[in-house]
């Protein structure tokens, strides 16, 4: 089965035709493309909430970003991406436009609910602020993008399937947009970072003190980040239609869950998402150019990973494989949006994002991780992995635009 051909009904082809990143490492796709060709690391010590009590507290905020008042941290997050994807898109007309929008979250408005939180215990019950509280329900990071960009006729949907929910909304664009449902989607992840969440992963014994290192012998866990991708997905002939720069073309993706464990990933259900994703993208291993890893660094996911990708790929000559959260921090369901605009960005500008903080490979691992800085890379497909909780695993296909490609 191949990319236009799904249960035996002939659909057309989805390209990317914007992009916005919300990042610790920049704000547009202009600095986050610079940010990840040197090898920025958004990892400082945490501003946005009080850490006292906690041994360390680095992670990897979004920086300078102002908040309105009436919407929640991820979902003005969420917002700020779509604006800047519809601009990087040329500004196309969407409000009479059939359309989607589809972002992923793990924690939605979690912040606010620990803003909530605090003012109870400050100051007894009844004492929550009614303005926070209407910002709480998820359902806003998907609904308030339709809102501020004026969106008449769509769809809007919070996909919460934790940390690979970015792919998961990229993988249901790409379906409603080929299927003809939709004219366009507006799909990607949007998290903020809480100390609820920092705590979590904490307890969990999942935070490094100080960088993260995936893949890295010395690795000793994530650092939790936030911010947002989006990308605006068309179908080929309406994108031409209208003029529109055509990115990148989204091939296909897999999913599955396999329930096996709470928290540590399955190497083999991992290494059938891959299979699944390629058969969808009708595209061999041989072809794949690099990989974008989940690589959080925790010590059960990055071996996990890498022998799901040599099960897949071979144990001789895997493709190259990195980790943008080594530069992003881990930003939940927003991860594998960000790293979608990251495969995006490395096949339009030839190159590949390394990953940083890296001294020493771990045997275990044996991959080439482009350590710590970026490779020049002439790129025509790519694959995105997101791995989350619960076995919910989402790999994502992308190909360099080619004109003359089968539809």
């Amino acid at each position: 089965m191949g990319a236009g051909d799904r249960a035996g009904v002939m659909t057309g082809r989805v390209v990317v035709t914007g992009m916005g990143a919300v990042s610790p490492i920049g704000i547009g796709v202009e600095a986050f493309t610079g940010g990840l060709r040197s090898g920025r690391n958004g990892a400082a010590p945490v501003q946005g909430f009080d850490t006292t009590g906690f041994e360390h507290d680095i992670a990897c905020e979004v920086r300078d970003f102002e908040e309105p008042p009436e919407a929640g941290r991820a979902s003005a997050f969420a917002v700020a991406a779509a604006r800047l994807a519809v601009e990087h898109a040329g500004r196309p007309e969407l409000r009479e436009r059939r359309g989607l929008v589809a972002i992923g979250s793990t924690m939605g408005e979690s912040r606010d609910i620990d803003v909530l939180v605090r003012q109870e215990l400050a100051n007894g019950p009844g004492a929550m602020d009614p303005a926070v509280v209407r910002r709480i329900n998820a359902g806003r990071l998907s609904a308030s993008i339709a809102r501020d960009l004026g969106l008449t006729d769509v769809e809007a949907v919070t996909v919460p399937t934790a940390c690979a929910a970015g792919n998961y909304a990229i993988g249901y664009g790409y379906d409603v947009v080929r299927a003809g449902e939709a004219d366009f989607a507006l799909c990607g992840g949007a998290d903020a970072l809480c100390r609820k969440t920092f705590a979590g992963f904490y307890r969990l014994g999942a935070m490094a003190p100080d960088a993260c290192r995936p893949f890295d012998r010395g690795r000793r866990g994530m650092l939790t980040g936030e911010g947002s991708g989006v990308l605006l997905l068309e179908g080929l002939d309406a994108a031409r239609a209208r003029g529109a720069r055509i990115l990148a073309e989204v091939l296909g993706y897999g999913l599955n869950c396999d329930a096996a464990h709470p928290v540590a990933p399955d190497s083999d259900s991992v290494a059938r998402c891959m299979r699944l994703a390629l058969k969808d993208a009708a595209v061999k291993p041989e072809e794949v150019d690099f990989i974008s890893a989940h690589g959080t660094a925790t010590k059960a996911n990055d071996v996990a990973e890498a022998r799901a990708v040599k099960q897949v790929f071979g144990a001789e000559s895997p493709p190259r494989t990195v980790s943008m959260k080594s530069m992003l921090g881990h930003t939940l369901g927003a991860a594998s949006a960000l790293a979608a605009i990251g495969c995006v960005v490395a096949l339009t500008e030839g190159f590949i994002p390394p990953t940083v903080n890296h001294v020493e490979t771990d045997p275990e691992c044996g991959l080439d991780c482009v350590p710590n800085h970026a490779v020049t890379a002439d790129l025509r497909v790519v694959q995105n992995n997101a791995l989350a909780f619960g076995g919910n695993n989402a790999v994502l296909i992308l190909g360099r635009y080619e004109e003359a490609a089968s539809s």
